[in-house]
């Protein structure tokens, strides 16, 4: 018996020194560097061709858009303003949760939405070619790095083609439902193409489906987007000032949305346009304050987590 038991520990030394596979002989921290090389990710240009907006339009009217109102409500605000601009924009909007994407998409009139593409991130959306497929042809999206690599269709490429994008400058959902950071990317487009940036604030997704659940939560909850004024660069305006100016132009929505147009538009004169960062506040307050949908009836419309 002994000699089983010396046997089976010798065996488990060497298991334990052996170079599995390609496991160096150095601690990894010693090893030299070496630049990572640089792929092309999933190509999306079959996805606005007319094949696949033939497809896209079957998908989303006969399938997505039915469900989706089964699942919620939605009050949208603006649309008008369309009517006074001709594509290609870029629709920017704060970024709460997986039904922000079709919220916009299906909020807008027929034949903006059969022209406009979505700005997905590459490591999410693209991480296999079924997900890849399936995001690119029923919601238009193409794949945009968010570590800064080589892509196989840039935004500029897209806007050259004409089409429209929703992009979420935030770059990934909200943790608790405010509004994040707003990253460059719309407000260099916008200036190195010369084309109007929509403003979209929208509220009530968050409470639907956070950040971590799988389906919308029960009861048809309310959701609105509200579609503000075109905002244009000026002629020696750069991308670091313009950029703020989209911030906040969807704050002001949100203020909008959550007051009426003639007391947000008081407040934003004054400069005094609540944060839509939130409070500075314990993290399980930020959450609650955001999971109320912006119901208009009298009962509390707070996810169910919060009603036990």
């Amino acid at each position: 018996m002994s000699l089983i038991k010396d046997g089976v520990s010798d065996v488990k030394l060497m298991a334990r020194g052996w170079r599995w596979g390609r496991r160096g002989q150095v601690p990894r921290s010693a090893e030299p560097f070496v630049l990572p090389s640089k792929s092309t990710v999933f190509r999306s240009e079959w996805s606005r061709r007319k094949p696949a907006m033939v497809a896209r339009e079957i998908a989303q009217k006969g399938g997505l858009e039915p469900l989706f109102r089964s699942q919620v409500r939605t009050q949208v605000e603006g649309l008008d303003i369309l009517d006074r601009i001709e594509g290609p924009v870029i629709f920017v909007a704060n970024h709460a949760s997986h039904l922000d994407t079709p919220l916009v998409l299906l909020s807008l009139p027929d034949a903006w939405r059969r022209k406009t593409a979505v700005a997905a991130a590459a490591d999410y959306f693209f991480d296999t070619w079924w997900r890849a497929v399936g995001s690119s042809l029923i919601f238009n999206t193409f794949p945009i790095d968010r570590r800064g690599g080589t892509m196989a269709t840039t935004p500029g490429e897209v806007l050259a083609d004409g089409w429209s994008l929703v992009i979420f400058p935030e770059g990934t959902r909200s943790p608790d439902g405010w509004m994040g950071t707003f990253r460059m990317g719309a407000a260099f487009l916008a200036v190195e193409h010369g084309v109007p940036v929509v403003p979209i604030a929208h509220r009530g997704t968050f409470a639907a489906m956070p950040r971590g659940q799988n389906w919308p939560s029960k009861g048809r909850r309310q959701l609105t987007v509200r579609f503000g004024e075109p905002l244009r660069p000026g002629p020696d305006e750069s991308v670091r000032e313009f950029a703020p100016r989209i911030k906040e132009a969807v704050a002001a929505l949100l203020d909008e949305d959550k007051s009426t147009w003639w007391e947000a538009r008081q407040r934003a004169s004054a400069n005094q346009t609540p944060d839509p960062a939130g409070p500075k506040v314990a993290p399980w307050r930020r959450v609650w304050e955001q999971s109320e949908s912006p119901s208009k009836v009298g009962e509390s419309a707070r996810i169910r987590a919060w009603r036990r």
